[in-house]
Parts: structure tokens; sequence; C-alpha cells
């Protein structure tokens, strides 16, 4: 019973946040300001941290799977909403086809951001006796036709015109979380039938959100690379506005799955 009381506590007040009109229009700022001005926090962070290391555990169970992640949870909570409200499957397919683009959106632009880097980088070795590369030491080209997945398994380094796919990802993340757990607030003050499971659906995406938000901020103030960072955010955001402020806004149709929410409320706004 006191279990049951604290998740509808906390589901209701996460719930009424993430709902907030002033929260929707104004993440994507937030989230904005955390990419241009994170890195500054190097200068306060100690790099002796558990977070400066990659091989850290909530970088290599979380940060190599997000995108798998978000949809596990997004899409269950997704799927469990639309459908508990309208009993339709082809409507709760269609609220999961948003899902299906947002990712066929980034594994393109991954694709494309990769073949960038291998057109415009080259392969260098260490000079024999020189200290580790990662102390900006001099280096010596060695071949400048290998790939990079060739350079870096030959153990050399590649060095290209880079953006960085985790800020990229993690901004993605953030922003289509907090778009699809937007649909609670309204949902619950329409009376929305809210059983246990939908709650605690609710409320992992909710955990996942602050996680993403947690290691960009690690990403950006322990390993601060600029601008590559910064056209990585960029790019996420540029994704996030095409995606639910363009192409979803124009409704269902055969090609447009619509915004999260749409057909699923009584009156809608």
């Amino acid at each position: 019973m006191i279990l049951n009381t604290l998740l509808v506590v906390l589901t209701d007040l996460a719930a009424h946040l993430l709902g907030n009109t002033l929260f929707r229009r104004h993440f994507h700022l937030l989230l904005s300001a955390m990419v241009m001005f994170g890195p500054v926090l190097s200068l306060w962070v100690s790099q002796h941290s558990v977070f400066a290391k990659k091989s850290h555990f909530l970088y290599r169970m979380f940060l190599r799977s997000g995108w798998g992640w978000t949809c596990i949870l997004v899409g269950s909570f997704v799927f469990l909403l639309s459908f508990s409200t309208r009993r339709s499957l082809s409507l709760s397919c269609r609220h999961l086809s948003r899902l299906g683009a947002a990712g066929g959106l980034w594994f393109v632009f991954c694709k494309l951001l990769d073949l960038l880097e291998n057109a415009t980088g080259s392969c260098y070795e260490p000079l024999v006796g020189s200290p580790d590369i990662n102390n900006s030491q001099p280096v010596l080209v060695l071949r400048e036709g290998e790939s990079k997945a060739e350079c870096l398994r030959a153990g050399m380094l590649w060095r290209g015109y880079e953006v960085s796919e985790d800020v990229f990802l993690l901004c993605l993340c953030c922003l289509l979380l907090a778009e699809e757990t937007a649909v609670f607030g309204p949902y619950l003050s329409q009376g929305g039938f809210s059983d246990a499971p939908l709650r605690i659906l609710f409320l992992f995406c909710v955990l996942l959100l602050c996680l993403w938000l947690f290691l960009l901020l690690c990403l950006l103030a322990y390993f601060p690379q600029f601008p590559t960072q910064l056209l990585g955010g960029a790019l996420g955001c540029l994704s996030w506005r095409g995606l639910y402020q363009g192409w979803y806004c124009q409704g269902p149709s055969w090609y447009c799955p619509g915004g999260p929410g749409l057909g699923l409320f009584k009156n809608q706004n």
C-alpha cells in the first residue's frame, strides 16, 4: 500500500513536470546550454574520478547501447499507453513508428559521419620512442590510403573531421524521451486508466532521461572535445526539430505517424 502510494505520488509529480508547457518549450534550450557550457566543468572536476575513465560501468552498460535502452523503455511505454487507451493495434503501431523513424535517421547520420571521418582523416603512427600519443606528441603519417577501421585495428592513430556520435545520441534520446513522456500528464488529467505497470514504465523512462543527462554532463566535463561535441549536440537538436517540430506536426497519414498522444485523448490540445 505504501509502495503504491509512493509510486503514484512520484509518477504524478514527474508527469506534471514533463507535461508542463514551459518545460516542453524550453527543454531543448536547457540541453543546448549544457552542451555549450558543459566543457567548462572540466576546470573543476577531478581526473582521478571514476567517471574520468571510459571503462566505467555506466559507460559500458548504457552509453554503448543507448539507443537500445531508449527503444525498449520508450517503446514499451508508448505501446502500453496507446493500447490501453484505444485497444487498437494499428494505432499503437503507428505511434511506435515514430521510434522507427528516429532510429532510421540516427542510423543514417551515423553512417554519414563515418564516411565523413574516413574521407577527411589520415592514419598516423607514433614516433619510435615517443611518449604516449594521448599527450599531443608528434606523430608520423604512415599510410594515407588506410581506412579508419584498418588503422585502428593495426593499433595506430586515426585523425579526421569528427562529430561526437555519443553527444549526438544522448541529445536525441533526451529530446525523444521528453516528447514521448510528456503525454502522460494530460493522460492522467483526463482520468486515463493508470495501473502500476504503466506507471512503473513511465518512471523508468524518467529515470532513463535523468541518466542520459548525467552521462552527457560526464562526457562534457571529463572528456571535453570542442567543437566535435558541439556539432554532435547541434545534430541531435536538429534531428529532433526536423522530426517532432516538423514532420510529425503534419498529422497522421500514410506517410506521417503524427505527434505523441495524437488520437489517444478525448479532447486534443
